[in-house]
C-alpha cells in the first residue's frame, strides 16, 4: 500500500502556497478585499479589552460606595449618641463602636447570626420594606442585669430565648434605639420608626430573598467586662426610594446638631448620682531619697508654702476651686472661696 503522508517537497510546496496567499497585494490591499469580492464581509479588528471585571450574579454589588460612605458617616454620629443615653439609662458607662459597615446578600447575613438570638423586624416609614435589628445574647444579658440593679459580676451568658419580662425589660433599649436611629437620619428623612416583631429564631424569618443585596452595619458594645454585636440590616430595596438623598451631602451635617433636651436631662441626672474624687493638695516639696528613708513619725517636714495661702482643690485630677484649709466640728476640712475658670489655650498645648 503506499503511503498517506505527505513527502517533505509536498510539505513545502504547501506552505508556501499559504504564505502567498496571506501576504497582501501589490495594490496593498488587504486579502479581505477579496473575499468581499467573492461575497464575503470582512470583519473590524478588535480591539483588547484592558478593563474586564468579574461579575457575580450570587452577589450584586448594587449599593454605590458614595452610599455606603453615606451610611458609615451617618451611623458614627449614631452610635456615640446612643452610647451616651444609654449610659444614662443604664447608669454605667457603655461604649458604642461602629465597627464596620459592609454589603453583603440577605442570606448571608441570617447565616452569620446565633440561635437564639434577639432578631427584631423594624418598620421604618416611608421607606418599603423591614429593616432588622440584631443584639447578640453576649451583651443583651448583661443589659438585662443592669436594668434589675446587678450586673456588677461578670456571669456566664444563657443560651436561650428571651421571657416575657425580659422582653419587656429589653424594649426600653430597642425603643431608645429607635429614638436615635430616628434623630440619626432626620437631615436625609424623617422615619416613623416602630417594632413589627420579634423572633428568637432568624431562620424563621422571610424578610427579602436570600439573594437580595442588603447594608450591614455593626456596632460593638462594651458594659465593663462585657462585649457583644449589635446589628441593623438595611435591604437594597429599603434604600431604593433615597439614592439620591445618600448621594447628596445633606447627611454631612448630621454629625454636628447639638445633643437634644432630653439626652442632656438623662445625662444629668446621672451625673447627680454619680462619685467622683476631691483632693485638696496642701502643699509640695522635694527632699533627697535618703531623707525619705530616714522618715519616721513625727517628724516635720517644711514647705515654702504660707500658712495662710489657699489651697489647691483638684476634681479628677483638674484644679477647680481655691479653698482654705481649716476644721468644722472636729473634722479637718476646707472652705471653697473662688472657682477656677478654664485653663487657658496655650497651658492645654
Amino acid at each position: 500500500m503506499a503511503d498517506d503522508g505527505l513527502s517533505q517537497a509536498e510539505l513545502e510546496t504547501l506552505l508556501n502556497t499559504v504564505e502567498s496567499d496571506a501576504a497582501p497585494t501589490a495594490g496593498g490591499a488587504e486579502p479581505a478585499a477579496a473575499s468581499s469580492q467573492r461575497g464575503g464581509s470582512a470583519e473590524p479588528p478588535q480591539k483588547p479589552r484592558d478593563k474586564i471585571s468579574p461579575y457575580d450574579f450570587k452577589r450584586p454589588e448594587r449599593v454605590t460606595k458614595e452610599q455606603m460612605r453615606a451610611l458609615q458617616v451617618l451611623h458614627e454620629g449614631f452610635g456615640r449618641n446612643f452610647g451616651i443615653a444609654l449610659s444614662a439609662l443604664l447608669r454605667s458607662v457603655v461604649e458604642v463602636k461602629l465597627t464596620s459597615v459592609s454589603q453583603l446578600t440577605c442570606g448571608e447575613f441570617l447565616l452569620s447570626l446565633e440561635n437564639p438570638t434577639f432578631f427584631n423586624l423594624l418598620r421604618a416609614r416611608p421607606l418599603e420594606g423591614y429593616l432588622i435589628l440584631d443584639i447578640d445574647p453576649a451583651i443583651l444579658y448583661p443589659i438585662i442585669e443592669r436594668l434589675l440593679g446587678g450586673g456588677r459580676e461578670p456571669g456566664a451568658v444563657a443560651r436561650r430565648p428571651l421571657t416575657e419580662i425580659e422582653l419587656r425589660l429589653v424594649s426600653r433599649i430597642t425603643g431608645l434605639f429607635l429614638q436615635e436611629l430616628r434623630r440619626a437620619w432626620q437631615n436625609v428623612l424623617e422615619l416613623e420608626l416602630s417594632v413589627d416583631r420579634v423572633e428568637s429564631d432568624p431562620r424563621l424569618v422571610q424578610v427579602v430573598p436570600p439573594g437580595e443585596a442588603v447594608a450591614l452595619i455593626r456596632f460593638e458594645l462594651t458594659i465593663n467586662d462585657a462585649r457583644g454585636i449589635m446589628s441593623l440590616c438595611i435591604p437594597r430595596l429599603a434604600l431604593r426610594r433615597i439614592d439620591d438623598r445618600l448621594s447628596g451631602n445633606a447627611w454631612a451635617s448630621h454629625g454636628q446638631r447639638p445633643p437634644s433636651t432630653q439626652t442632656v436631662k438623662q445625662v444629668s441626672e446621672s451625673l447627680h448620682q454619680s462619685v467622683v474624687e476631691l483632693v485638696a493638695h496642701l502643699a509640695e516639696t522635694k527632699i533627697t531619697t535618703g531623707d525619705m528613708f530616714n522618715l519616721r513619725v513625727g517628724d516635720i517636714i517644711t514647705t515654702e508654702k504660707d500658712v495662710h495661702s489657699p489651697v489647691a482643690v483638684c476634681l479628677e485630677g483638674v484644679p477647680k476651686y481655691r479653698a482654705h484649709p481649716g476644721s468644722f466640728k472636729g473634722h479637718k476640712a476646707i472652705q471653697i472661696e473662688e472657682a477656677l475658670g478654664p485653663p487657658p489655650e496655650s497651658a492645654k498645648e
